[in-house]
């Protein structure tokens, strides 16, 4: 009698124990469902915000004096360094703001965007400007850079961060189109109150940056706040 109580409560708490390590799964399974959901709902937060305005207005606002004014262009490429003759993939690239000045710089750029109006745009830049052999354009879905393997030896992406949804994965693959000694630069707004800019929610730490570059396997970085009031600049290997 007394073996039959025991056996009985041997398995009570082994069915017990199973049962609480599967609400275990399962609160980790919700936990990683959550954190990948606020990922890309975070992006297409972002992306709803934008497409609120329409894109001829938008090309006014990143082709103007304004821009300049806190975009400093000729200090980001003098950062970025010697490109003559690099192949660029400009993430983001919206009216060609750094694709046609890397260009005349003397790189090989492939403009790419999810917007067919802004690409059409960068299309009439190039033709007028002459640049047809240095500029490629090149429609990007949301979740790919469309980059073949070592296909390009920079990645510039400027104030399009957090516009990327499952940012680890995607981020990933721009590993692979990068060439051995390849460089991703990213160039985004400092997560806080700014005159310009998306607002604060929308926008990603650098910390949260540089967290998500290592999940997509980058391991050497430069991390540089100095050079633009308004931007932190990310260089990663």
């Amino acid at each position: 009698m007394k073996l039959c109580k025991i056996i009985s409560l041997c398995i009570f708490l082994f069915l017990m124990s199973c049962q609480r390590k599967k609400h275990q799964n399962n609160d980790k399974e919700v936990i990683k469902s959550e954190k990948h959901e606020h990922n890309k709902s975070h992006g297409n937060e972002a992306n709803e915000q934008m497409h609120k305005t329409p894109v001829a207005k938008l090309i006014k606002r990143f082709e103007s004096p304004e821009r300049d004014a806190y975009q400093q262009p000729e200090k980001v490429l003098a950062y970025i360094g010697d490109v003559t003759n690099k192949t660029i993939l400009d993430i983001g690239a919206g009216s060609g703001y750094f694709s046609i000045r890397l260009a005349k710089k003397g790189a090989y750029v492939i403009a790419g965007d999810v917007d067919d109006e802004f690409l059409n745009y960068i299309k009439e830049r190039v033709e007028k400007e002459h640049l047809d052999s240095l500029i490629e354009v090149r429609k990007l879905p949301y979740d790919s850079p469309v980059l073949k393997e070592e296909e390009v030896d920079k990645v510039l992406i400027v104030n399009t961060y957090h516009h990327i949804e499952d940012r680890s994965v995607y981020f990933a693959k721009v590993l692979k189109g990068l060439k051995q000694d390849g460089e991703l630069i990213v160039i985004d707004f400092f997560k806080k109150d700014l005159p310009i800019g998306p607002p604060a929610d929308h926008k990603i730490s650098k910390e949260k940056v540089l967290e998500e570059l290592k999940q997509a396997g980058f391991k050497d970085f430069e991390v540089n706040t100095e050079l633009l009031e308004m931007q932190f600049i990310i260089r990663a290997k």
